[in-house]
């Protein structure tokens, strides 16, 4: 396993589709263990494989607690087959947005298709935090932030503040756009 480094605002590769994978193969495999290295490290919940630089339709997502097992789900070409009417607000964060968290409203219960890390289709329904984080990181595969669910206002001072910091250390040699 490798830990991958997780690409943050403003790269532009963030706002891409990412592409099907259509099945699981031992590099597939590989990768979603690479991923949850990843997500593990950093620390987080959930991670999308654009958010390493990655356009495949590939979620990783651990919900459970420090002195908890842990219990990993690896989603392969994940799809929300149906939301509910009812929502939830949930205080966001993205490893791709570093220290920034706001209130998102998303539907409170989702249900998603996927194949497993062995290839099998598999369809969750999730409420509360795991039905936030689904969501969550499908909106990445689709080329959105939680930022793009906020206010124009709030969203461009993020925006504003990540392209600053971003100049600031392309000036001091530390930043360097990328390609792709």
């Amino acid at each position: 396993m490798a830990k991958l480094d997780i690409i943050t605002l403003p790269d532009p590769r963030l706002k891409l589709v990412s592409e099907p994978v259509g099945h699981v193969d031992d590099e597939i495999r590989r990768l979603l263990d690479d991923m949850l290295e990843t997500m593990y490290a950093a620390p987080g919940i959930g991670l999308a494989a654009i958010q390493v630089g990655i356009p495949k339709r590939i979620v990783t997502i651990d919900l459970s607690r420090e002195d908890e097992e842990k219990a990993p789900m690896c989603l392969v070409d994940p799809e929300i087959l149906w939301v509910s009417e009812e929502t939830n607000t949930y205080q966001e964060g993205c490893l791709s947005v570093p220290e920034h968290y706001d209130d998102v409203e998303r539907p409170a219960r989702v249900k998603v298709r996927y194949l497993d890390r062995d290839g099998k289709e598999q369809i969750v329904e999730a409420d509360g935090l795991l039905a936030t984080c689904l969501q969550h990181e499908i909106d990445h595969l689709d080329g959105v932030v939680f930022i793009d669910h906020l206010s124009r206002l709030k969203r461009e001072r993020v925006q504003k503040k990540f392209l600053k910091q971003a100049k600031f250390s392309a000036r001091s040699g530390g930043w360097r756009p990328s390609m792709g």
